[in-house]
């Protein structure tokens, strides 16, 4: 299973969220009781009037080197569990960046 799935042209990218770390990372895999797999991220933010969801738009487009403007919540506005949606990144040309970018960071363990 990945944490990703592609939506016409874009990609779905399936993330779990912790907000107010103490450093921001991305890395590793989660599992939930249903056996769907997310990518693990934190950020220093603290989840209040979207301030965590932004800093995780900036944190992904900073380490899957997107356009910021190109990465947006789908779902998971107020819960750890979030959807993003990555415009363009399902494209034939782009599909191979992001699988190996998302490859990397669910092989990576945070610290």
């Amino acid at each position: 299973m990945t944490v990703w799935h592609r939506d016409g042209d874009d990609l779905i990218l399936s993330v779990r969220l912790t907000p107010g770390a103490t450093r921001e990372e991305i890395g590793g895999v989660w599992t939930d009781d249903k056996g769907a797999t997310w990518l693990r991220a934190r950020v220093r933010a603290v989840p209040e009037k979207g301030k965590a969801n932004a800093a995780l738009v900036a944190l992904l487009a900073k380490r899957l080197e997107w356009p910021r403007s190109a990465i947006s919540l789908e779902s998971g506005d107020t819960n750890r569990l979030k959807r993003l949606r990555i415009k363009g990144g399902g494209e034939a040309l782009t599909l191979e960046h992001f699988q190996s970018r998302c490859e990397q960071l669910t092989s990576q363990e945070m610290r």
